[in-house]
């Protein structure tokens, strides 16, 4: 079998996370937070751990502020209906994810807020900044985007867009799926607010777990109640991060599988593997420009992710024959209906190219040779 759909969930796992997640269930898998006991003090404190790793790896302002979640829809529902109030305007790009694009629509359905979209494919960046501000009203209050797109490589310029929230006074709120793990990110450089992120993309842990990351100037109102482990008495969360938002039990096996696949990707790993991967990218783009009848969509956008078609065959039933042959990847929409709208895509979509640090350009010639054949 050859997975090439790594922008869904990253596969096969490093070894080390594997081992650890079985080490933990094996070894200390209390609930953390809910004792004093042995097994419930080793989860917390290996979920701490994991904390400070997310810290330092996003420059988040503490660990505290990063608060676990179950994965990265949910990190972004808590950021933006806890983030906007009654009578909010709010920009979003056109190249969302609907882990974006509904709770947005969400809040605009229940006319608490209104929304506009931006456009990005094919602009430069002071063309993006300037049809950006060109939309800000009064009552804007902040921009949500992706910063790097799941159906193409195309990034969006999260420092310049992080100045012009400062200048403006907004806040900034950033969809990280694609690119932790991949990109460099800096929160308090790049003036992001809320940063939504998953723990078995590109950081390579389990399914299981994500992570809203908060900065200094914003917290949300919980969306969730329950029990922290702490503070029991008030009818109310805790007023502090990170008992205010992870009511309930977490995931501890998935969190610490997180916290060894970042360290995976310690001492310049994470620029080897986005070196790789883009190098990858390069050279199944040569191969799909050898096939007259393979249309690609934003080929010039260098990264992990690259979207086609074939012609006269639809992009599910391509995705069927590829499995067939072996070949994992991902057809359709990608749950982004207005970014296949803005590159151009037929109404079925098209078919998603997802690598990793684990492909070979054997991957790339054994999908030539089937889109061939």
């Amino acid at each position: 079998m050859i997975y090439l759909d790594n922008a869904a969930t990253t596969f096969p796992k490093p070894r080390k996370v594997v081992e650890e997640v079985k080490r933990c269930i094996e070894r200390y898998c209390g609930n953390p937070g809910r004792g004093a006991h042995p097994l419930a003090m080793a989860a917390a404190e290996k979920i701490y751990a994991c904390r400070e790793l997310l810290c330092d790896l996003v420059g988040a302002p503490a660990p505290e502020r990063v608060i676990f979640t179950q994965n990265t829809t949910y990190a972004l529902n808590f950021a933006i209906k806890g983030s906007f109030c009654d009578g909010d305007h709010v920009l979003y790009s056109e190249l969302e994810h609907n882990a974006v694009r509904r709770p947005i629509l969400a809040l605009c359905a229940a006319h608490r807020i209104t929304a506009d979209t931006f456009p990005v494919v094919g602009l430069t960046e002071a063309e993006l900044l300037a049809e950006l501000e060109r939309r800000i009203t009064p009552k804007t209050r902040g921009i949500v985007c992706t910063h790097a797109s799941n159906v193409c490589s195309i990034t969006l310029p999260l420092a310049a867009i992080g100045r012009l929230c400062q200048r403006k006074g907004l806040l900034f709120l950033v969809d990280a799926a694609q690119s932790a793990g991949r990109l460099p990110l800096h929160m308090r450089e790049m003036h992001v607010d809320a940063l939504a992120l998953p723990g078995h993309k590109g950081l390579y842990g389990i399914q299981g777990c994500g992570a809203l990351v908060l900065g200094e100037r914003l917290l949300p109102k919980p969306l969730l109640e329950g029990g922290s482990g702490v503070d029991s008495i008030p009818a109310q969360m805790p007023e502090l991060p990170p008992e205010r938002y992870e009511a309930g039990t977490l995931a501890t096996p998935a969190i610490v599988g997180l916290a060894e696949g970042i360290r995976s990707l310690h001492n310049g790993q994470m620029q080897a593997v986005a070196k790789h991967e883009a190098e990858l990218f390069c050279a199944l783009r040569e191969r799909l420009s050898s096939l007259p009848d393979v249309v690609t969509y934003q080929p010039q956008a260098v990264g992990s992710v690259l979207l086609f078609n074939k012609k006269q065959v639809p992009a599910a039933e391509l995705g069927r024959r590829l499995a067939r042959d072996g070949i994992c990847v991902r057809a359709g929409l990608h749950c982004a209906p207005t970014a296949h709208q803005a590159l151009g895509t037929p109404q079925d979509g098209a078919v998603r190219i997802g690598l990793g640090r684990y492909n070979t350009k054997a991957h790339l010639d054994a999908l030539w040779r089937a889109l061939r054949k």
